[in-house]
């Protein structure tokens, strides 16, 4: 049952319901696990992330082939030239064995009529390939964002945005948190280094470490018994800074998928931790995280804005707020971020973080701390929310200085973070 389906037929659907209803790729992407055979997921995830990545090229490319684009019920076989276009571009996989599957897949799309067209503008693309892409080199396309995203990060970082957008544009590092109550970081690199898998260790963050080459997990030494988990650096940070402390009580808000509530539960086993989110489907993550590096947690869901409704007047010693936000800092791990997200949202955003900011302000104590941190780069949710939030709290001063980290190739992810005391 298994093998009667065409990939490419799938992925084209995969990017059509993420292009025109808005869904994400880490929803789509593991419902069709139990339809695909496992040496498929692999695949399916390349075509639909890299099509994705580099979507505006291949829209541009389409244009130059096709008198006018398909519409409506045909869309789907645009979306199938795209993932033909990427195989041809990106993948290793033979030509000959792209462009089959690739029209297959309008068989499989019930548009059997439509194979010749499919076939027709994937072979003039390859013809046509080398003078195309040096035309596309110096097309707005090249930069693979939506022009508001583009304009918006040139804006805030007039210096850096083009490396920012490269590095928006690459596949993603891989990045492990090294489990302390395992092994020192270094015992760690010596049993990867054992295993054949080459890492460095990160500059700053204790127990992060890169792999030189991304690896299944089931090839990391110990990855089920929990020695390691796979987690960006630049996320691992926000831990740090929050300097958890056995015996406190500590709330770990907006807390899916649950990476940080087991890294607050190795820096400190005894800490009484609370993880709370709004998406009861997410927090399942949470407590299979729990579960395989054994560690316990009260895991609850709750909206951040009615704190009181999941934990009454309790008050907290340190609170951790990862809050909802654009993530135009991981766009490199979710590239479909760049195709979600609209401009208008980047203000409600900043309005939702404002609420849950002054609704959770009061769960900490006096002298407590509060980490606040996103995983964007643009500055209305980030340095322009904090002043905001300090001169409503009379209460509050901020612990050093704020940070915002870009993606960068050998680095983390794009993350913002600030420290909060109450006085």
């Amino acid at each position: 049952m298994k093998n009667n389906y065409n990939l490419r037929s799938i992925a084209a659907q995969t990017i059509g319901q993420v292009l025109d209803q808005g869904q994400s790729l880490s929803t789509l992407l593991p419902a069709l696990n139990n339809k695909i055979s496992d040496k498929d997921r692999a695949l399916l995830q390349e075509l639909c992330f890299g099509t994705l990545r580099v979507l505006p090229q291949l829209e541009w490319c389409i244009q130059q082939l096709m008198a006018k684009p398909m519409v409506g019920k045909q869309r789907t076989l645009h979306y199938l030239l795209m993932v033909g276009m990427y195989q041809l571009l990106y993948t290793r996989i033979p030509a000959h064995a792209a462009l089959a599957e690739t029209v297959n897949g309008a068989v499989a799309l019930k548009r059997p009529q439509l194979k010749g067209l499919v076939n027709g503008v994937l072979r003039q693309f390859q013809r046509q390939q080398e003078a195309l892409m040096q035309r596309a080199a110096n097309h707005d396309s090249r930069y693979l964002h939506p022009s508001w995203l583009l304009k918006r990060v040139q804006q805030a970082y007039p210096a850096q945005w083009q490396q920012i957008v490269d590095a928006n544009n690459q596949k993603p590092p891989m990045w492990l948190r090294v489990n302390r109550r395992h092994h020192s970081r270094d015992d760690y690199l010596h049993l990867l280094a054992q295993a054949g898998i080459e890492a460095v260790a990160h500059a700053e963050y204790p127990d992060a470490v890169r792999l030189l080459t991304p690896c299944a997990v089931n090839n990391l030494p110990g990855f089920a018994d929990g020695w390691a988990t796979v987690q960006d650096a630049s996320a691992q940070g926000c831990v740090d800074l929050l300097d958890p402390q056995d015996g406190e009580q500590i709330l770990d808000l907006c807390a899916a998928p649950g990476g940080k509530t087991t890294h607050i539960l190795e820096a400190a086993p005894q800490a009484h931790v609370m993880a709370v989110d709004i998406d009861e489907q997410r927090l399942s993550r949470v407590k299979e995280n729990l579960q395989r590096l054994h560690c316990h947690a009260e895991v609850k869901q709750g909206d951040g804005r009615t704190p009181q409704q999941w934990c009454g007047d309790k008050q907290f010693d340190r609170i951790l707020l990862d809050a909802p936000c654009s993530a135009t800092g991981v766009i490199r791990r979710h590239p479909d971020i760049k195709w979600l997200r609209r401009d208008s949202d980047i203000a409600e955003l900043a309005g939702l973080q404002a609420e849950i900011l002054d609704a959770i302000w009061p769960h900490l104590k006096a002298g407590g701390v509060m980490v606040y941190a996103t995983c964007s780069i643009l500055p209305q949710e980030n340095s322009q929310q904090l002043q905001a939030f300090l001169q409503r709290h009379s209460d509050a001063r901020l612990a050093g200085t704020e940070r915002q980290n870009l993606p960068h190739p050998e680095d983390g992810d794009g993350f913002f973070y600030a420290k909060l005391i109450k006085m």
